[in-house]
């Protein structure tokens, strides 16, 4: 008689990496944003991903989603100063901002948005940010986590619902965080 030990997979047997799951996550979000799909599927396959014990539960999960997109998030980093974007800027489907000290001005409201989902990794030091998002964006902060000031957000009633849905995500430090919709 073999033991059970044996008669699975060397994938099976092998621990799961925090890589792994991360890649997973990142996969069945990109799907998700591209409209491949839907938000209850997406709902379910999370779970899946992250309650997988084994790489080979972990890749059920996402079997027949594309490949990881390499290079999709584009990084805007200043240890000090100031970070600012406005005007009619390409806004990327992923875009982390990373400041120490500096203060961060991201104005989206003339931006170029071309994804209906566009996530915003913001890793905040000191320094505090002020973010305008056009005015018929939806904007979800459950993402977010804040060290020391609170986040500052009203959302905007009604919203249209074929704005984009920005989707902010990260930590703050010490600095405040005010999200605005676009007047015009």
């Amino acid at each position: 008689m073999t033991s059970p030990q044996h008669d699975q997979s060397p994938s099976a047997r092998s621990p799961l990496r925090n890589e792994d799951r991360e890649a997973a996550v990142q996969r069945l979000q990109e799907a998700y944003a591209d409209d491949r799909i839907s938000h209850e599927e997406l709902d379910q396959r999370l779970d899946q991903v992250l309650t997988a014990t084994t790489p080979d539960a972990l890749a059920t999960a996402v079997r027949d989603l594309p490949p990881e997109r390499p290079g999709t998030t584009s990084t805007i980093a200043a240890a000090s100063g100031r970070i600012k974007r406005s005007g009619p800027w390409q806004v990327p489907r992923h875009l982390k901002v990373e400041s120490a000290f500096g203060k961060v001005r991201l104005n989206l409201a003339r931006a170029v948005i071309t994804y209906p989902v566009v996530d915003i990794e913001l890793v905040l030091g000191t320094g505090g940010a002020k973010i305008t998002v056009p005015r018929d964006a939806t904007v979800d902060t459950e993402g977010l986590t804040a060290g020391w000031k609170t986040i500052r957000y009203e959302p905007r009633s009604p919203v249209r619902a074929d704005g984009p849905t920005i989707r902010f995500s990260g930590a703050l430090g010490f600095g405040r965080l005010t999200i605005r919709h676009a007047r015009r």
